[in-house]
């Protein structure tokens, strides 16, 4: 924190203690490609970069003492992009892990997937398994990586888990509430964000927490993902914390 104070003096030391530290931040990264060919560049640069952006972040979320940070990496729609694209990412992927398990381990973060893991590369499925396990105990910060997740086939899963255990007989129709559809959500044990930001100038969540975000607030970037860095984290922590959260009531 006074790394980044040293290197944005307009923010003062009011504004760091007005702060509201929502519990979980969840952020679509977003504009990579866009960042690339505005350069000049392959889509696939724009992913590489994009990654320098994760540490950054991360390291910041874990000086604010954010507990749960949710990043989307890669959407059910994203099979759709051309298969060396598919296929960098994926190979990105397995880099970040073998490049970051030193500092999840030092610095005690949990990771999580939410989504359909098995859809994911044999090799990249075991290093993901295996850095999921060695780091389940870890309470410093929550990091869940949304991966091959869409909301829509999120709730579609949920519903049909639903279904089955009232056609066994283990659950009644009477007994569904908000309670039983968020446990058969990727996200049952995980408070719903409190903000979620998008990056790259998009206004739209594009099926990303259907469920989750009813009461998020969001905050717009129009900063590309590959340039997000704590002063742009810090901006929108600072319009959260000058919102007021009803929840539908009045106060």
């Amino acid at each position: 924190m006074n790394s980044f104070l040293k290197r944005n003096p307009t923010y003062s030391k009011y504004d760091i203690d007005a702060l509201k530290i929502p519990s979980h931040v969840a952020i679509i990264m977003d504009g990579n490609g866009r960042w690339a060919k505005a350069r000049g560049k392959r889509r696939i640069h724009g992913h590489a970069q994009g990654v320098k952006s994760i540490r950054a972040i991360l390291d910041f979320a874990g000086d604010l003492k954010i507990t749960h940070l949710t990043l989307w990496a890669f959407s059910t729609d994203n099979w759709k992009r051309p298969k060396y694209e598919v296929s960098f990412l994926m190979n990105l992927l397995e880099k970040y892990i073998d490049n970051e398990k030193a500092n999840f381990m030092k610095n005690r973060i949990r990771l999580r997937i939410l989504g359909n893991l098995e859809d994911i590369p044999v090799k990249v499925r075991k290093k993901l398994k295996t850095l999921i396990e060695e780091t389940k105990d870890f309470d410093k910060l929550n990091l869940n990586i949304a991966l091959s997740y869409g909301g829509r086939e999120e709730l579609i899963g949920a519903f049909k888990n639903i279904s089955d255990k009232i056609v066994s007989g283990v659950l009644s129709r009477d007994e569904i509430d908000d309670h039983v559809i968020k446990s058969h959500l990727f996200t049952a044990d995980i408070p719903d964000p409190d903000l979620i930001i998008r990056t790259s100038g998009e206004f739209r969540l594009s099926n990303f927490f259907i469920w989750q975000s009813a009461y998020s607030e969001l905050f717009f970037s129009t900063v590309f993902w590959p340039d997000f860095r704590p002063e742009h984290f810090f901006e929108a922590l600072l319009h959260y914390s000058q919102r007021e959260r009803r929840f539908g009531g009045i106060q």
